[in-house]
């Protein structure tokens, strides 16, 4: 469809539908729009009325008036009062007409052909939330995310189809054929998906050619009280940070004995291993959430034009708040540091001191089993360190290199710091993390091939393994950018701006989806559902409500990061606490303790941390 001066015509029908009486330095509001009897058989000309707040045309109107229509600007001749202008049968479908004279006067309208001309329908804004909070209500009841987030799409395909019952089918039609290829299509989001998934085959070969219990082996000798294993278990925590399944798993599951030998009870170490698992994985720069995380954030950008920012430099700027993250790091220290427990937590640890460990679950998972090392397989670390490393130095290689600019590099007036930064920010990260996850899978495969650790065959085999444990993340993404594509179509963005312009203090954004995400992903059980439904929403309402509210650019910068962390850090929160989560289930599983036990008595650390985090955020 063109949006050329067709739509200029319904640029101006919106601006009258917006009541605004007519002036010396005023537009006309468009209040109506009608199809002319006149048609021949390609230009349907549609006239534009500009009513008098008694609703009557208002004949004083006459000249040219300019107004948004889509992402264009148009302009149109009114006399006494109307504008008329031809529209092709052919350039039918969503029409969003904003007033430049007026802040957030906008409508939205869909045109398709009738057998007696052109169809005109209104669309009210509301109706732009109903997509997302289908996805959300759905989770909700039937804890099923995939399902949720299609049905979102659907609808919102029915709204942009001018909600006519003749459009369900091409509507249902159009989730595959226009959004999800659409979604896949766009060479950041195929960047994405096919950089996750190499990552996911080179955790897989690591940890069944022995590096990562190599890893571990090494690490799990520093244990020597019950403080130190404590110690140990958090370090691996960190050290796997790279994907937050593999590490529930590699870590549970080898710390166990030794976490056994020094009476820590099971839920203790369950929530060691849950609570490095997510926060680690959420904001380091080189894992499995990454991708997805640059992926929404580059979509936001795009939607607002931010050209003067790209995906990895807004992620690094939000980190200085990711406070649930960071302190639930912290906060783990404390406790071990102080030996100190509380709540249910406390009760565990006295039994497991006095009596031995006495919360044990039987374990035989496949998930356990896929990474396990082969038989016969000697562990060494550095089957798993090499190919970590070379993830970590090629994303770094690959950052100068797509942002090298000499008159930064050699300028006299930046620091080190000031030139790395902005190399960072003008570098393709794209491009740096599919070098970075294509070169760390080829080294693991060489290494354990080349050393006589598995076939060709075998090794393959375990890599698409590794491809098939990140398919339903895969999933999400694609189902998740396409709802996103909905939700900018209907802007609804736009719509929550409206609503929040005038009542909502722009500094308390952050608090606001802090608890909206923790809300989310408490009761769907999923972080990445949670930032999938949040992220192509709130980062641009975010910007935009900042910006209409009178702070600069910066500002709004700055508070857009602040929201950017607080949905990866609520969305852990609410993870945390959540008995249905992926990896508060894996984290129980892996550890060997029950998993409502698991959760009872890790949700008083969590809630503690997530009340600091909101204070320190707010």
């Amino acid at each position: 469809m063109q949006t050329t001066r067709p739509i200029a015509l319904l640029t101006l029908f919106f601006t009258l539908l917006c009541n605004i009486s007519f002036g010396q330095q005023q537009q006309p509001v468009i209040n109506n729009i009608s199809v002319s009897d006149r048609s021949t058989d390609q230009d349907f000309p549609i006239q534009i009325q500009a009513l008098s707040s008694g609703g009557t045309i208002d004949e004083q109107i006459t000249g040219t008036y300019q107004f948004g229509l889509n992402d264009e600007t148009v302009d149109l001749e009114f006399t006494n009062g109307i504008a008329n202008m031809p529209f092709d049968k052919e350039d039918t479908g969503l029409f969003f007409f904003t007033n430049p004279t007026k802040d957030l006067s906008f409508k939205l309208y869909h045109i398709s052909p009738a057998d007696d001309g052109l169809r005109v329908k209104h669309l009210p804004l509301w109706l732009s939330l109903l997509p997302p909070l289908l996805a959300i209500v759905l989770a909700l009841i039937f804890k099923e995310v995939l399902i949720s987030l299609f049905s979102g799409i659907f609808l919102g395909a029915f709204i942009v189809n001018g909600l006519s019952i003749s459009s369900i089918p091409i509507s249902f039609l159009q989730t595959i054929d226009k959004y999800a290829i659409g979604a896949m299509l766009d060479s950041g989001h195929a960047s994405i998906i096919i950089f996750s998934l190499m990552i996911g085959g080179m955790v897989a070969v690591i940890s069944r050619n022995g590096g990562m219990q190599g890893v571990v082996n090494i690490l799990s000798r520093y244990a020597k009280s019950k403080r130190s294993a404590q110690l140990v278990t958090r370090f691996l925590g960190v050290a796997i940070f790279f994907d937050d399944y593999a590490n529930t798993l590699i870590v549970g599951n080898t710390m166990r004995p030794v976490s056994d030998r020094f009476k820590i009870s099971r839920e203790k170490l369950s929530y060691l291993v849950d609570s490095t698992a997510a926060p680690v994985a959420s904001i380091a720069f080189i894992t499995t959430w990454i991708g997805a995380e640059l992926g929404y954030i580059g979509d936001a950008i795009a939607q607002l034009g931010l050209d003067d920012q790209n995906a990895y430099s807004m992620f690094m700027g939000s980190l200085e708040y990711a406070y649930y993250p960071i302190f639930t790091l912290v906060f783990m220290l404390f406790i071990i540091f102080l030996q100190r427990d509380f709540g249910a937590m406390h009760t565990a640890e006295l039994k497991a001191d006095a009596e031995g460990q006495h919360n044990t679950v039987n374990i035989d998972s496949d998930e356990l089993k896929a990474m396990e090392v082969k038989a016969g397989i000697e562990p060494k670390a550095i089957n798993a360190i090499l190919p970590i490393v070379t993830v970590v130095l090629m994303v770094l290689v690959g950052l100068v290199y797509t942002g090298w600019d000499a008159d930064v590099i050699y300028s006299d007036q930046l620091g080190f710091i000031d030139k790395l930064s902005t190399t960072f920010g003008n570098a393709d990260s794209y491009r740096a993390l599919l070098w970075a996850s294509l070169s760390g899978m080829m080294v693991a495969l060489v290494m354990t091939v080349g050393g006589r650790l598995m076939s060709i065959a075998e090794a393959m085999e375990t890599t698409v393994k590794g491809f098939q444990s990140l398919l339903i993340a895969m999933l999400i993404l694609v189902t998740a950018w396409s709802l996103a594509t909905i939700t900018e179509e209907l802007h609804t963005a736009n719509f929550l701006t409206s609503l929040m312009v005038g009542n909502v203090d722009p500094f308390l954004m952050p608090t606001i989806t802090f608890l909206l995400a923790a809300g989310v992903s408490f009761s769907t059980g999923s972080s990445w559902s949670t930032m999938a439904i949040l992220f192509p929403i709130l980062l641009p309402t975010t910007y935009t409500l900042c910006m209409s509210e009178g702070l600069d650019h910066e500002t709004s910068l700055s508070v857009m990061y602040n929201v950017i962390a607080v949905i990866m850090g609520g969305s852990v929160f609410g993870d945390h606490c959540s008995p249905i989560s992926d990896t508060t289930i894996l984290s129980s599983l892996a550890s060997g303790c029950n998993h409502i036990d698991h959760v009872r008595t890790q949700i008083p650390y969590a809630l503690t941390v997530g009340l600091v985090s909101i204070l320190v955020g707010g």
